[in-house]
């Protein structure tokens, strides 16, 4: 039987051969008011408001049915509360309290007088008017609630459930009967998640509980104040509105980060395949102790040639932890600078913690969480929409969120609130951090340069924890006086990576196939430590198993090192340059600046270097920023070399190795220009001179050559690349249209290469044994034909 049942069951039997403990028995279900405060804090609060009038409760459908006075001594009131499930609220806190409480019933003595004397029609119009004030909750110990720091994880007392309950409660108890019915067909006629005997029965009380607890605080909170202006009650409304406006506000702010982050956004959006974040997400590893993110594994080098440190385990933090966090000496951290390499996984990092707090699930003690993302506040130095191109902070802020017009609680010195600055590469104008002007409110206008500094120095916004979030290579010109804590993303453990592939799939077998397969490829693996290669292998093998047969082979590595670049440049359009969906046509300029990456990458490869330096950019004619934090395939390391100056590298020492080979393979297809030809090559007898220098087997020939006579590790991978872009699929397919023209010939002499590699297999299994299983590789990156 359902409590709506149950309650009519209540009142049409009256208490006629009902005993005293049979009537004990029925409880209230657990509410959101009624579990708020023991009933012992009740007896207290009575016996001291000794004398209080109560609130004249609004009217109903039903005429008033009043027994005779039995106010209980020390209080002066007469509750007149039904034994209905819905409305005995005392009973809830009778199942929470703790051991040795004592609970009062509150409930009049006369109850069961007056059902007697009632007949079963009068009981169905009685209706209670007297609806006393809510006793003053007392917030439960949570263990939740504080953590080791003993930072509270509470929501502030006027955001709270309380104090939403009082203002309701106190609002429509100053309605008239007629008001009061009209409100409750409204509110009925235009809330589909609540029926009308659940709006009707029982009294304020009843009513304003059981709404809160149905539809939730924010939701029946913003239904009455609509409800109130559809029966011309705008004044209540209003007040309402404003007794709640710290509520409001920060629903707002929760509903832009819902909207914003719910559903994640990966790669091109397709219709019908969004994913929600909360579906698929992993959180990656985020360590206090930064040595610049990259992965030094490689599948045949024990480590590259500039050693890189991995932080311990034991400085991995959790996303919403990093304000939990503490200064050296001990007090919460105000200012935390999170960065990593391109594809770590920042964004989807800022979208969970905003989506944790909107959702209540992690740092209720911050009262509103503001978004001011660099990108924005780029375009609006750009599209300044202030004429003179001045602005104060609010001024943003109410521009980007009009729900914050007229907020003074960001202010008050209680309140602690947090402003994401994502996307800090975005913001492509230098900070003077020296000499840039002082601000010490909120409200003066000044340059958006002079904002963002005032922002980071802490004179604005002064109450303000500031998450600030970017690349390495942007992030390293805020003076670290101004940062507390930096922390660096660190990707996916090898559970973690399986547990990703495994969420985003709801065919199991599926996901096992994938998992299996991406594994079959060790580079690939090491590689999927970033979690946007995780979400490429996804997207890639998803297609693939769509395919009979697919699988039998392990997959080709090319191919997923070529869509990364891509990616990752059709990324820096967008996101760099405003460049739409449909105008991702590459430039000539985007062009020239991966060809000179990829001669950079050789140069570096053929010294046998990992890192490079600002003069190495500037001798390649490469600017600075581009290459190193727009390009998306380098990032800074944060120790300087010994001399001071600033160390770059590339994401991986692999995709070092891959853009050396797409600069060989492209001056070969694009020019005819064979750039490893050293001029002492000992070829086949098959070969004539003109292939030594235009065919591609006289280019593969200069490979092994430069692979056979290093140590293992130097070449090989580059060998296995190049022959990877010879593959059909790859040069022509995959790279036509961005590197090449739609038209460009294919490369031929593809027979005598398979010819060459097949000798130097059968070679090399004599001389050779640790270098057959690599040359196996590049056979099949060659002429492996997948799907």
């Amino acid at each position: 039987m359902d409590p709506d049942t149950e309650v009519e069951s209540i009142f049409r039997q009256g208490n006629e051969g009902e005993d005293e403990e049979e009537k004990k028995n029925w409880k209230r279900p657990p509410s959101s008011y009624g579990s708020m405060k023991s009933d012992s804090d009740v007896m207290e609060e009575e016996e001291e408001g000794n004398g209080e009038e109560v609130a004249e409760a609004c009217s109903s459908l039903f005429p008033v049915v009043l027994p005779e006075s039995t106010a209980r001594e020390g209080t002066g009131l007469q509750m007149i509360r039904s034994e209905s499930p819905e409305t005995y609220y005392t009973m809830t806190t009778q199942q929470t309290k703790p051991p040795g409480a004592v609970v009062i019933d509150t409930r009049s003595s006369d109850l069961g007088d007056f059902s007697e004397d009632s007949d079963e029609e009068d009981m169905d119009e009685v209706l209670v008017t007297h609806s006393p004030e809510p006793p003053e909750p007392v917030e439960p110990d949570d263990a939740m609630q504080t953590d080791e720091n003993s930072q509270p994880g509470r929501l502030h007392p006027e955001q709270d459930l309380p104090h939403i309950f009082k203002s309701i409660q106190s609002i429509v108890t100053g309605l008239t009967k007629e008001e009061l019915f009209k409100f409750k067909m409204w509110f009925y006629q235009w809330e589909p998640g609540i029926t009308l005997q659940q709006v009707m029965e029982g009294d304020i009380l009843d009513f304003v509980d059981r709404i809160l607890e149905i539809l939730g605080q924010d939701r029946s909170l913003l239904h009455t104040i609509s409800t109130l202006e559809s029966v011309n009650k705008k004044p209540e409304a209003d007040d309402l509105r404003n007794r709640c406006k710290r509520v409001l506000i920060r629903f707002h702010l929760k509903q832009y980060l819902i909207r914003k982050h719910q559903v994640i956004r990966e790669g091109v959006v397709r219709a019908g395949k969004q994913n929600l974040l909360d579906t698929i997400y992993v959180e990656p590893q985020i360590s206090t102790c930064g040595y610049g993110g990259v992965d030094p594994s490689h599948e045949f080098r024990p480590h590259p040639p500039t050693p890189l440190q991995v932080p311990g385990a034991d400085t991995f933090v959790e996303v919403n932890n990093l304000f939990r966090l503490q200064t050296d000496d001990g007090k919460p951290v105000r200012t935390v600078l999170t960065t990593g390499i391109p594809g770590i996984g920042m964004s989807v990092s800022v979208g969970k913690f905003s989506l944790d707090w909107a959702e209540l699930r992690a740092n209720k003690d911050l009262q509103f969480v503001i978004k001011l993302s660099f990108r924005t506040l780029w375009l609006l130095r750009k599209q300044s929409p202030f004429p003179s191109q001045k602005m104060s902070i609010m001024e943003v802020i109410e521009y980007y969120h009009s729900e914050c017009k007229g907020m003074k609680y960001l202010e008050e010195e209680d309140c602690k609130f947090l402003i994401i600055m994502d996307s800090f590469d975005c913001y492509q104008a230098p900070l003077d951090w020296e000499n840039a002007p002082v601000i010490n409110d909120n409200y003066t206008q000044a340059h958006p340069d002079v904002l963002i500094v005032n922002i980071i120095r802490g004179t604005v916004l002064r109450g303000a924890r500031v998450w600030i979030l970017g690349r390495r290579a942007a992030v390293s010109q805020i003076p670290s006086q101004f940062i507390d804590v930096v922390t660096e993303i660190q990707g996916f453990s090898d559970e973690m990576k399986d547990d990703y592939l495994t969420k985003r799939f709801c065919d199991a077998e599926q996901a096992a196939k994938i998992v299996a397969q991406y594994k079959r490829l060790p580079t690939l693996s090491m590689l999927a430590r970033q979690p946007f290669v995780c979400w490429m292998v996804a997207t890639v093998f998803e297609r693939c198993y769509r395919y009979q047969g697919y699988g039998v082979h392990p997959p080709r590595l090319t191919p997923f090192y070529v869509s990364i670049l891509i990616v990752q440049t059709n990324r820096k359009l967008q996101f760099y340059y405003g460049k739409g969906d449909n105008d991702l046509k590459w430039s000539s300029d985007d062009k020239h600046l991966l060809i000179k990456m990829g001669k950079m990458a050789f140069k570096m490869l053929e010294r046998n270097a990992s890192v490079f330096f600002e003069e190495d950019v500037k001798e390649s004619g490469l600017k600075l920023t581009e290459v190193t934090v727009l390009s998306g395939m380098c990032t800074e390391l944060p120790a300087a070399a010994s001399d001071g100056r600033r160390t770059f590298c590339f994401i991986h020492f692999t995709f070092q190795e891959f853009m050396a080979a797409l600069y060989v393979f492209t001056m070969f297809r694009s020019e005819a220009k064979n750039v490893l030809d050293s001029g002492v090559l000992h070829m086949p007898k098959i070969f004539t001179p003109k292939d030594q220098t235009k065919s591609a087997a006289g280019l593969v020939q200069c490979a092994l050559e430069r692979t056979l006579s290093s140590p293992l590790g130097y070449y090989d991978m580059f060998l296995r690349f190049l022959c990877g872009m010879l593959n059909l699929d790859c040069h022509n397919n995959q790279l036509s249209g961005y590197l090449y023209r739609h038209n460009s010939p294919k490369v031929g002499g593809l027979d005598e290469v398979q010819r060459l590699l097949e000798q130097t297999i059968q070679a090399a299994e004599v001389n050779n044994r640790d270098r057959v299983e690599n040359l196996k590789e590049c056979l099949r990156e060659m002429i492996q034909e997948d799907e």
